[in-house]
């Protein structure tokens, strides 16, 4: 007899792999803020660096990492790369997550404690 999945099938390995691997690049604290960051509006490098507090070369190699993943995409204006979250969906995923564990920390007026079973 098969279990109730609430009218959903399961997603094929190959969904769920490629889902791991989004949710392993969005992982990163830096990543993912710089993720926030472009789903508040587009950006260039330099102002996202500025933005997230992060060095110029290491924005620049988040960027890539997520633009290669489909996280992420850029556009040529002049001399500057702009960068921008071309997926609704990825942003809705982050800004629920991000907002639903601000809510809770200014909730308990303590820190955000480490979700169970993730290792660390």
């Amino acid at each position: 007899m098969a279990a109730d999945t609430g009218g959903f099938e399961d997603p094929s390995a190959e969904v769920l792999t490629e889902a791991a691997a989004a949710f392993g690049l969005l992982a990163s604290s830096a990543r993912l803020h710089i993720v926030w960051a472009l789903a508040q509006g587009e950006s260039d490098v330099t102002h996202l660096a500025d933005r997230v507090g992060g060095a110029l070369p290491a924005v620049s190699q988040h960027l890539a990492k997520l633009k290669l993943a489909g996280l992420v995409r850029s556009r040529r204006e002049g001399r500057r790369q702009i960068y921008f979250v071309d997926d609704s969906d990825v942003v809705t995923v982050v800004r629920v997550m991000v907002g639903q564990l601000s809510a809770r920390a200014e909730g308990a007026s303590a820190p955000v404690h480490r979700l169970r079973g993730t290792g660390g």
